[in-house]
């Protein structure tokens, strides 16, 4: 009998074929106590878990070198770096300690004890890319477990169970049976061994718009759903499923005719996408010729292969706080930092790097001691977050600026700093880029010229944008909190997220207000945010002005065929009627 199952679209296109399913290996974890000899024992289970992990990583971040430059993605590898980290991570490993030594758990129950511990911390995260590594974590965990209880990793040789007499074929390399992977989650290594396998799509029961599995998934254009909740119980091994990547929908058991229609929803997404690549080195241009900037955001030096590839002129967005999570407390150094965004400026080949100082702080501790003792975060995302914990920071802030200005000597970089709201932020700020550049000058490094921009994501700041452009070359709109904070909505928040609104009068008002305004002192401007990305939200965008999109490279090719299909003067009239209106969506609606 045919039943959908809904999630979250997070990677475009249809995927049909026959399930294959793996079940989270944390169920039905064995919990009891062990005896005070056992105890040495079981925390030897737990390091040859913990072994046997790195090693498996480490072959497939070999294997994943030996693909190629085609093959190759930087999400992948990024991702199980992250997992390389927190293998390592004391928080985990001392925790796990704690609860066999003092408890006398068995070695299963001391693992997933301290993962719920660690969990909860996760969870009151503000940053929604940050609060989803708790899959990170939770994979880590389940790897573990795997190799403690002798279960193979999860595609490394799935077998659909035989209902109809042809599961055989499924796996038999003559016969192009599609089959789509169901899982409770997917680790980067699952990924990487999914690209190589015969799948052609998969739903996970977790995950969000901003999980690593979502992130890869649109990085290798695969069809996907995440966050479908009990998927990997409702399906059963070998049903037909057809995933539908554009709308959230699992449709299992389908009927010849749902099977028909998506097969041909199937074949128009297949020829589409081929059109959208012939626009890759196509200029972005309006019908009534202005040209218009199309950028990616990034999170590793490595993302600027997919960049180019994607046809961007730059990066908009380079979020350099990636590099300083997951460390242990150990901070990347001057150097460190430097080679990165080298290798970011070499990578984009003499196109311009927008790079943000780190947005870490309060809800993001890098597990390091508070700066001011007694600090309980009641409101992280009002908190030390951002440049405030870099001005608090000043010796770190140093480091990432003369690392950056180092940086600049290799090729065209302009300097991002963000959640600015205070004059006197930007005076200390401003004074601090002066002073590494005099430390590098005293030192006799080379060092080269940066733009200077600053993030507009707080109505403060939106609302004294004269004050910005007097210190900055340019701007940069974060509309992700900008929405939150001018709304006071908490977009983690599950409760309140429905009013989450970016087409809400007092965001457009804002959004028209910072436009205008650069526009008419020729200062640069551009949204960085998931707005920019958004094709739904490009016609508003180019009538009110802007000309600068930040957005991740998958996205690029849509956006701009939108782009081509645009007149912005006949858009500037209908963009007012817009920011005029009580109820915007409608309009856009039309």
């Amino acid at each position: 009998m045919s039943f959908t199952v809904h999630g979250l679209a997070v990677s475009r296109g249809i995927a049909i074929g026959r399930a294959v399913i793996v079940a989270s290996s944390r169920v039905d974890v064995a919990h009891y106590f062990v005896k005070v000899e056992q105890v040495e024992a079981e925390i030897e289970r737990l390091r040859s878990a913990r072994k046997a992990v790195v090693e498996e990583i480490g072959r497939v971040q070999h294997s994943l070198g030996e693909l190629g430059s085609n093959d190759a993605h930087p999400e992948l590898s990024a991702l199980l770096d992250v997992h390389l980290m927190l293998l390592q991570d004391e928080q985990l490993t001392n925790g796990v300690k704690h609860w066999i030594v003092d408890r006398h758990y068995n070695a299963e129950w001391a693992l997933t004890t301290q993962l719920e511990v660690i969990a909860r911390q996760f969870d009151e995260m503000e940053d929604p890319y940050l609060r989803e590594r708790k899959a990170d974590l939770e994979q880590v965990v389940e790897r573990m477990l795997r190799f403690m209880r002798g279960v193979a990793s999860p595609v490394a040789a799935p077998r659909p169970a035989a209902t109809d007499g042809k599961s055989d074929t499924l796996f038999d390399p003559s016969v192009e049976v599609p089959l789509v992977l169901i899982a409770h989650d997917l680790s980067p290594a699952d990924m990487l061994q999914f690209k190589q396998s015969v799948f052609a799509g998969f739903v996970t029961d977790v995950g969000g718009k901003t999980s690593h599995t979502a992130i890869v998934a649109r990085s290798m254009d695969i069809p996907a759903v995440v966050g479908a909740r009990s998927a990997s119980h409702l399906i059963n091994q070998d049903d037909w499923v057809i995933i539908d990547g554009d709308a959230g929908v699992v449709v299992v058991d389908p009927s010849a005719i749902l099977l028909a229609e998506y097969g041909f929803k199937q074949r128009q997404g297949e020829v589409e996408r081929e059109r959208l690549s012939r626009l890759k080195n196509t200029p972005a241009i309006t019908l009534d010729g202005q040209k218009i900037e199309l950028l990616a955001n990034i999170e590793q030096p490595e993302d600027a292969v997919g960049a180019l590839k994607a046809g961007a002129v730059g990066v908009g967005l380079f979020r350099t706080e990636f590099l300083f999570m997951g460390r242990n407390g150990k901070l990347p150094d001057e150097e460190e930092q430097y080679q990165a965004y080298r290798r970011a400026v070499e990578g984009m080949q003499g196109l311009p790097v927008t790079i943000r100082t780190v947005d870490v702080g309060a809800d993001k501790p890098l597990d390091r001691t508070p700066v001011r003792a007694g600090e309980d975060h009641l409101n992280p995302a009002l908190g030390l977050r951002a440049i405030r914990w870099s001005l608090a920071e000043p010796t770190m802030f140093l480091s990432q600026l003369r690392a950056i200005l180092r940086a600049a000597a290799h090729g065209a970089i302009n300097l991002l700093i963000p959640m600015l709201a205070h004059a006197s932020e930007i005076r200390q700020t401003l004074a601090l880029v002066d002073r590494a550049r005099e430390q590098l000058d005293a030192r006799g490094q080379a060092c080269g010229p940066v733009r200077l921009g600053a993030m507009i994501e707080v109505p403060a700041a939106a609302l004294t944008i004269p004050l910005f452009l007097r210190y900055f070359d340019f701007l940069s709109i974060g509309t992700n909190d900008l929405i939150q904070y001018t709304l006071a909505i908490d977009r983690a928040d599950e409760a309140v997220s429905h009013l989450y609104d970016p087409v809400h009068p007092a965001v457009l008002q804002l959004l028209a207000s910072t436009i205008a305004q650069c526009r008419a002192q020729g200062k640069g401007v551009s949204v960085c945010g998931e707005m920019a990305g958004d094709v739904a939200m490009t016609r508003l965008l180019l009538g009110l002005g802007l000309r600068s999109f930040s957005m991740h490279p998958s996205q690029i090719l849509a956006v701009k065929q939108q782009i081509l299909r645009c007149d912005t003067v006949k858009l500037a009239t209908w963009a007012q009627s817009v920011l005029v209106a009580e109820d915007p969506a409608a309009l856009m609606a039309d």
